[in-house]
């Protein structure tokens, strides 16, 4: 596996069967991590109906993590009814200093990346324009431009904590 790509799935806090069609990952509103229907070695090689669909155009070698949150989110100042909680996203930090770890990964923009930055990055796939993550309602302050940083940061605070 070559990256982590983390998402928010535009949903309830609880992760639906669709949802785990398209993720490895699924962490609840509670900090709960729940497992997708495929594992991230699918990815390796992406065949039809065999691989967890998260990424459009970058699928391939990527572990999709997703927070069950965000429904109805339309800006900071009207996030819907579902937005981030805390506790979900230090366990889904948490989750992803796990796999940094089990996947010999280092931690760095090309390598954990939110699927609004692998859009940015990759202009001419379906996953330019995707907002998720550009906010994070527990951390208010942490402007969209830093949202990725600021996800790192905490990735490699957990792994050097030895979770």
């Amino acid at each position: 596996m070559k990256r982590i790509i983390i998402h928010w799935t535009a949903g309830g806090y609880y992760p639906t069967d669709y949802e785990k069609e398209h993720y490895h990952f699924l962490v609840d509103k509670s900090g709960n991590v729940h497992k997708g229907k495929f594992s991230p070695e699918d990815n390796e090689f992406c065949r039809v109906g065999k691989y967890a669909a998260h990424t459009g155009g970058g699928n391939t070698g990527s572990i999709g993590v997703a927070l069950c949150a965000m429904a109805g989110f339309k800006n900071k100042n009207n996030v819907g009814n579902f937005p981030i909680e805390k506790k979900q996203f230090e366990s889904a930090m948490e989750l992803c200093a796990k796999l940094v770890e089990k996947y010999n990964l280092i931690i760095s923009p090309q390598s954990v990346m939110t699927h609004y930055e692998f859009g940015l990055k990759n202009p001419k796939t379906t996953s330019a324009g995707k907002i998720d993550i550009i906010y994070l309602p527990p951390y208010s302050w942490v402007e969209k431009e830093e949202v990725g940083s600021f996800i790192r940061s905490k990735v490699k605070w957990y792994k050097a904590k030895g979770v």
